[in-house]
């Protein structure tokens, strides 16, 4: 049976508080690892709870990633309580979407400063531990790092550049570290139903996504999850420095067909 079996493995995942961190966290637990998590919020019950539930030991700590002191704070608190840090799981992010001529230097610097250097900062408080394991980073972006739309400005551009740090930290880093992103395209969050909720007609506006996926069906946060396990483990040990697409086929279909 295929098994992929990290007890003893300790992971840090950053923006585990709802949505695509949460399940995240849940399935490194359900592989057996550690699992250390950061979010802004205070309370930390859920995610706890969520990770003993399926046999694993938790921390969390409260962090704003853009602040080098919490990060270090972050990593320190996890490296004391476990021992060591095998895995990065670089994720936090937030929507700031607006246009390229409306949107002003505070969002820009806001936007970069979560969705690009965070990333980076992280990654090198992290590497001491990491390279003394052959660790594992993977970085989160977007689909909208490969294609965007309108008014998607500058999310898409820190999208698109982590894909940059990715081949930069493989190939600088490497081989004690290897380094890879993941791209999720539409996932099922509380999130993305807020965006349906918003419109006149949410169920409507559910349907034509979906048809917009030749699966006929927008991915799961669960599923991103089990994609980070499996990039963090033995059996994904040849792929660094790539950024892989998880979009149920949305790039290949030409959008007015």
């Amino acid at each position: 049976m295929f098994q992929i079996d990290l007890t003893g493995k300790t992971v840090l995942i950053t923006g585990v508080s709802s949505g695509i961190g949460a399940d995240i966290a849940k399935m490194f637990a359900k592989a057996g690892a550690n699992v250390s998590g950061c979010d802004l919020s205070e309370e930390s019950a859920g995610f706890i709870d969520s990770i003993e539930q399926n046999g694993a030991s938790a921390l969390y700590t409260k962090c704003d990633v853009t602040k080098a002191t919490e990060l270090k704070h972050f990593i320190d608190n996890s490296a004391v309580k476990f021992g060591s840090i095998d895995i990065l799981v670089s994720n936090a992010g937030q929507n700031f979407f607006q246009g390229a001529e409306e949107c002003d230097e505070d969002h820009w610097a806001q936007n970069i400063d979560l969705n690009l250097a965070s990333h980076w900062q992280l990654a090198k408080l992290c590497k001491p531990y990491l390279e003394n394991n052959n660790g594992v980073i993977i970085i989160m972006t977007s689909n909208h790092a490969y294609q965007t739309i309108p008014g998607c400005f500058p999310y898409n551009v820190s999208k698109t550049a982590l894909t940059g740090l990715v081949k930069s930290l493989a190939i600088e880093w490497g081989p004690a570290i290897r380094t890879v992103g993941l791209a999720p395209g539409f996932i099922d969050t509380p999130g993305n139903q807020q965006w349906f909720d918003s419109k006149p007609d949410p169920a409507k506006e559910r349907k034509k996504t979906i048809d917009l996926h030749p699966v006929k069906r927008i991915g799961t946060a669960e599923e991103v999850g089990a994609w980070c396990v499996f990039l963090a483990s033995d059996y994904a040990a040849f792929a660094s420095g790539t950024t892989y697409l998880l979009d149920g086929g949305r790039s290949a279909l030409m959008q007015d067909s």
